[in-house]
């Protein structure tokens, strides 16, 4: 019945005008039940039935045909039955499929596409399938053994991504502890050998009165669907169909397939409040997980002499103490500088990139010219092109509702039958869509209402707001979102061109056409990874004065941009979203998980390594180049009024380290460990008798007032049992002088060593300025540590 549901969601095109037809294939879905809705009784007779059932709707398709078309029109290739009903039918004349989409019964129609072989990006994108599972076992054991707790909004357990499967290597989690909360929509069957626990914490919520058992579940289940997402990304099950609107975007992987899952609900649909996550944190430290993937953080910078003191950050400071490895999302306040919002050295910050991987959308207009846009939609019928009409010349005039309102295609009621039959609407992009009053969805849903044959989303010239935060979406429907105001403002000069009005104003010809394109089909690049305009910047910060901190933030960098994973079909969080089993999105949010994941795998592969090592591993091994070789760049604002992105070179306070190499962080060579006795700082460090923050043992070097200069130490581990030598190089920040002692060591296996690094202020830059130290070993290791340097005087 599940699917039956999501099925609801389509509906049929009308062709508005009988243009010639070769003969082509189409696909036929019905509004009757398939076989696996079948409610059969646990009897003998159950296959029975099954057949029974099977062979009376295939005949009922049948005798649907006959009654509809001429034999000589159609040849029935298929009959759909056990997942959906339907049938695949050669039609060879346009009447056939008019009386088709007309007729009572019928779902929606789609013609017949080419398929190519298509695959969920991520994975391939950092190189894991080659480059980390076969060393691990093959992706289903890749993080066996390993726990991943989520602190997140909850977790959707009849996905597929959480299905339980065999878990056939060596490595238990004997040591897990966690239980199963069951409640509204989280039966007891919905933890299982993949969710190995799942609790909500809402006092607080309840407290400030924001709760709401029917919205938000008195339960782990998601209600929104952030969790689910980010748990699928992390460490779903492999190889998972991604079908959204009936088509097949690929196949959704984790990163760490083999690993574990254990929810916290502590956030929900209005967000949460940090009693409920220190709550959460506090339970899934004491269960035994092994990594904490925290896709929140504060909406400001705290209060108080540091930010570092607030009770999350040091219940996570007592986590990583207690052997837990934490992942924070850095935020999504950028490009602006010092916007992080992941402020403690205990926790590694992730920040997001844009992959190599975008949808673009187009619509061609029958004068020759076409336009680019957004939004995942499927292409209006054959290659037909259907008249335009602007919402406003087919909507009634007498009634109340304003400009806005009609220009936005809120409400079907207000369209003109008549005039809006298969054609393709031309929509506005208001302030209503901004705050939320409007939505896509409602726009996609009119449409097929109306039996329009799509939509256009252009932009206001009157109003500078971007629809870009739809770049996303997955649409049912033809359609189009214009980002861009010249092409808004083109369309609709074609539009009024080829429209004939009364003299009073209302049109009353048509002649202005066009046709959508597939919007659905990735294309690959070559310049990627590139720092997201969203994703937090540094540098850290001390306080809410945002005085800076002697600490690297972000730490490092993974996808976070038009990530497909697991979604909650309830979505009560977005409308836009509410019914789909998988979703789109972008944010350091979805960044996070792969960092999770990926840690998971240096987890299984090294049981014993702490927080500070794992941390290190990732981070000393990052690539600062993209995949063409050339330095990182990262997305800005230009002047603009509407904030187009411009590309600028990025900088530590961007990607921390660098962009994540996982097949590199499971053999760093060295690692830079650090206790917990040694982050213990306190604030108004530096004092009399204690050393400086930079001198914690971190595996980046920070320092956010140089005067005259300093001693920085960092202690190195090989975690190879082979001995090494390495010769050390550096790039030095401008206005600074960096020496190294020893510049060429060689390191027995298993052995430490110290490396002492001065700075030495050779011209006030009175800013920050970038560059690094490399450890090159002759065992083909290679540890990169990013410096940032703010002189304040050479004195």
């Amino acid at each position: 019945m599940a699917f039956c549901t999501f099925i609801l969601l389509f509906s049929f095109i009308t062709i508005w005008d009988f243009l010639p037809l070769n003969a082509k294939v189409f696909i036929v879905l019905m509004d009757e039940e398939p076989v696996t809705s079948l409610k059969l009784e646990r009897s003998y007779d159950r296959f029975t039935d099954a057949i029974v059932y099977k062979e009376r709707i295939s005949g009922g398709h049948d005798r649907f045909l006959e009654s509809l078309l001429h034999g000589h029109s159609y040849t029935k290739l298929y009959s759909y039955t056990h997942l959906l009903s339907g049938f695949a039918i050669h039609i060879e004349s346009e009447e056939a499929v008019s009386t088709l989409q007309n007729a009572k019964g019928v779902r929606i129609i789609h013609e017949d596409i080419k398929m190519e072989k298509l695959t969920m990006h991520t994975p391939e994108f950092l190189g894991i399938p080659v480059g980390v599972w076969p060393t691990l076992g093959g992706a289903e054991f890749s993080g066996e053994g390993v726990v991943i707790g989520f602190i997140d909004t909850g977790i959707n357990p009849e996905h597929p991504s959480f299905a339980s499967h065999s878990f056939r290597g060596n490595q238990s989690i004997s040591k897990f502890k966690g239980k199963c909360t069951t409640g509204n929509r989280f039966p007891s069957t919905a933890c299982n050998s993949k969710i190995v626990g799942a609790q909500y914490f809402a006092r607080a919520a309840i407290a400030y009165g924001d709760f709401n058992s029917t919205r938000d579940y008195a339960s782990p289940f998601d209600a929104d669907g952030h969790g689910s997402h980010t748990a699928s990304t992390a460490a779903g099950n492999h190889r998972v169909p991604v079908i959204v609107s009936g088509f097949n975007y690929g196949y959704a992987s984790g990163m760490a397939p083999g690993a574990r899952i254990a929810v916290y609900k502590a956030l929900y649909t209005f967000g949460g409040y940090m009693a409920d996550v220190v709550a959460a944190v506090d339970q899934a430290v004491e269960d035994g997980v092994d990594i904490i993937s925290l896709s929140v953080g504060p909406s400001a910078v705290p209060s108080g002499p540091a930010a570092f003191l607030n009770a999350l950050e040091m219940e996570l400071l007592f986590a990583t103490k207690a052997g837990v490895l934490v992942v924070q999302a850095a935020g999504n306040s950028g490009p602006s500088s010092s916007s992080i919002l992941s402020f403690s050295p205990w926790i590694t910050s992730i920040a997001a990139s844009i992959t190599d991987r975008k949808y673009n959308n187009t619509i061609k207009l029958a004068n020759g010219h076409s336009f680019s846009g957004i939004g995942l939609a499927p292409p209006t019928l054959g290659r037909v092109y259907y008249p335009l009409a602007a919402a406003a010349d087919v909507c009634h005039r007498n009634v109340s509702t304003g400009i806005f309102s009609l220009e936005s295609c809120q409400y079907p009621e207000l369209f003109i039958p008549a005039l809006v039959r298969g054609k393709l609407i031309i929509c506005t992009y208001s302030f209503d869509f901004e705050n939320d009053d409007a939505t896509i969805a409602t726009v996609a849903d009119n449409i097929k209402k109306i039996e329009a044959a799509g939509f256009i989303l252009r932009m206001d010239p009157d109003q500078d707001f971007s629809p870009n935060k739809f770049k996303d979406m997955a649409l049912d429907v033809p359609g189009i979102i214009l980002n861009n105001m010249q092409s808004s403002m083109d369309l609709l000069e074609y539009y009024n061109s080829r429209t004939i009005k009364s003299r009073a104003g209302q049109a009353v010809v048509f002649h202005a056409r066009a046709r959508i394109l597939d919007g659905r089909r990735a294309i690959y690049h070559g310049q990627a990874p590139v720092v997201a305009s969203y994703s937090s910047r540094g540098p850290d910060v001390n306080n809410a004065l945002l005085q800076t901190a002697d600490v690297l933030k972000p730490n490092i960098m993974a996808p976070g941009s038009s990530i497909w994973a697991a979604w909650s079909p309830s979505s009560e969080g977005d409308p836009n979203l509410k019914g789909r089993n998988f979703a789109l999105l972008s944010g350091t949010s979805m960044a996070t998980p792969h960092i999770a994941g990926v840690a998971a795998l240096i987890k299984q592969r090294h049981p014993k390594w702490s927080p500070a090592a794992i941390t290190s591993a990732m981070m000393t091994s990052a690539e600062v180049t993209d995949h063409s070789g050339s330095p990182i760049l990262a997305q800005d604002y230009s002047d603009s009024p509407i904030l187009e992105h411009v590309l600028v070179h990025a900088t530590p306070f961007d990607f921390g380290a660098g962009f994540i190499n996982p097949a590199r962080a499971i053999d760093p060579g060295l690692i830079f460990n650090a206790h917990f006795q040694e982050r213990v700082t306190g604030y108004g460090c530096p004092t009399e008798n204690q050393g400086w923050c930079s001198d914690l043992n971190t595996p980046s070097i920070t320092i956010s007032n140089l005067v005259g200069s300093r001693k920085v130490i960092r202690r190195v581990r090989n975690v190879s049992s082979a001995n090494e030598t390495y010769t050390v190089t550096v790039k030095e920040p401008s206005g600074v002088k960096v020496s190294v002692s020893p510049q060429v060591f060689k390191i027995r296996g298993l052995a430490s060593r110290e490396l002492k690094i001065v700075l030495k202020a050779t011209n006030s830059t009175r800013a920050y300025s970038f560059g690094a130290m490399v450890l090159q070993g002759n065992n083909n290791h290679i540890i990169r540590i990013p410096i940032a340097v703010y002189v304040s005087t050479s004195l």
